[in-house]
């Protein structure tokens, strides 16, 4: 593997993809990321929600499902966002280090966390253990990783980012953010299948939240637009639905790996949401041959033989990638 931190690149990109191998945005079958692609069903959104600012009620009411949900500890406040991005982006402005910095950042992982201590010019050597900020992608984006709770803590700061937790609850480290210095971030859009809504948590002690500077103030008014508070409430309170959904990705997830490993694939490791494989041959071969089918794929640039798929979500969709493998 090469620079486990070149720059940031994400899944998507449909419109550069349609560019260069053809077909109508329509046209093509998007496994490049990591989200649901069986969505909640957000159902009708009031119409007044979207040309009025967001209320109080409505964020106690986000906040009192998740709490829920997410069994967060009483004394760990929850702060809301409009999604994961924006509350990783303000990461580095909650520890007051001094002379000190740095970010250690296990590699390979989701790319933002790196992108934000290294806006700041406090990211330093991400791979050195003894920095005084840790960043742990739990389960890790791309390989699965989980990591044990003896790692997280201890530390001025210490930053879990649950994005892909939803799929495994039972190995989540929600309790550690009632000890100082964690903080455990938690997206909305990836689990239910929602990423256009922007909705993203952050949980810890308040006293984390505002080490010179508070996270609430740092955000700004109105960080969660009204119909997002709307839509996130009601998902949050649907237990049904997140046990259903956590079963058919595991089925789904299972199926895939069985289409891969036909075709010649070794599975690295992934969640229930994505999976990332070894291939024997270049990556860019394989995304290239996908892609003169119109499905779209990950590849990573410190790493040429692995390639990451999310899940189809229809029947014919499964059809389409078979046939095309």
């Amino acid at each position: 593997m090469s620079d486990p931190y070149p720059k940031r690149d994400h899944g998507g990109g449909l419109d550069a993809a349609a560019a260069r191998f053809g077909g109508a945005r329509e046209d093509w079958l998007d496994l490049s990321t990591g989200i649901n692609p069986v969505a909640y069903p957000v159902g009708d959104v009031p119409r007044d929600l979207w040309g009025r600012l967001p209320d109080e009620a409505a964020m106690t009411r986000l906040l009192h499902a998740a709490r829920a949900f997410w069994g967060v500890p009483d004394e760990v406040e929850i702060i809301a966002a409009a999604g994961a991005s924006a509350l990783i982006a303000r990461m580095p402005d909650l520890v007051d280090l001094g002379q000190q910095s740095g970010a250690y950042i296990p590699a390979p992982t989701y790319n933002e966390h790196a992108a934000a201590f290294a806006a700041r010019g406090t990211l330093g050597n991400p791979l050195d253990p003894e920095n005084p900020v840790h960043v742990y992608v739990h389960p890790n984006n791309p390989d699965g990783r989980l990591w044990p709770a003896s790692a997280i803590g201890n530390r001025p700061l210490s930053i879990v980012d649950e994005s892909f937790c939803d799929t495994v609850p039972e190995r989540s480290h929600i309790a550690l953010a009632g000890q100082p210095g964690v903080i455990v971030l938690k997206s909305f859009g990836k689990f239910w299948g929602l990423a256009g809504v922007r909705l993203g948590f952050a949980m810890a002690l308040p006293a984390t939240f505002s080490p010179s500077v508070s996270l609430r103030e740092l955000l700004g008014p109105w960080p969660v637009s009204g119909p997002a508070l709307e839509i996130g409430a009601r998902a949050l309170e649907d237990q049904e639905w997140a046990v259903a959904t956590r079963a058919r990705l595991f089925r789904d997830a299972t199926r895939l790996d069985v289409m891969m490993q036909a075709a010649g694939a070794e599975l690295v490791g992934g969640t229930s949401l994505f999976r990332t494989y070894s291939l024997r041959e270049d990556a860019r071969i394989w995304q290239e041959r996908l892609a003169r089918h119109h499905i779209w794929t990950r590849i990573f640039p410190y790493s040429a033989t692995w390639i990451r798929l999310g899940l189809p979500g229809a029947e014919v969709d499964w059809a389409r990638l078979e046939a095309a493998l």
